[in-house]
């Protein structure tokens, strides 16, 4: 049961830092100059950002099974 349940979990975090790490891995001066405008942002904005990409990700989810 240990298996059943982690397997899928570390799959789908490998690949999310898989796909996170494409854009400073090809382009690192336009990842930098990201993260500095990121810090310019309001924390509301942010947790709004956040929220929506988590219904998303939820969404696709659902759709998928």
């Amino acid at each position: 049961m240990w298996s059943e349940l982690w397997q899928p979990l570390l799959i789908g975090f490998s690949l999310m830092l898989i796909i996170e790490g494409i854009v400073p891995f090809l382009y690192p001066g336009r990842w930098r100059r990201l993260v500095q405008q990121l810090a310019n942002i309001s924390d509301k904005a942010l947790r709004i950002t956040g929220l929506i990409s988590m219904l998303a990700g939820l969404c696709i989810l659902y759709m998928i099974n």
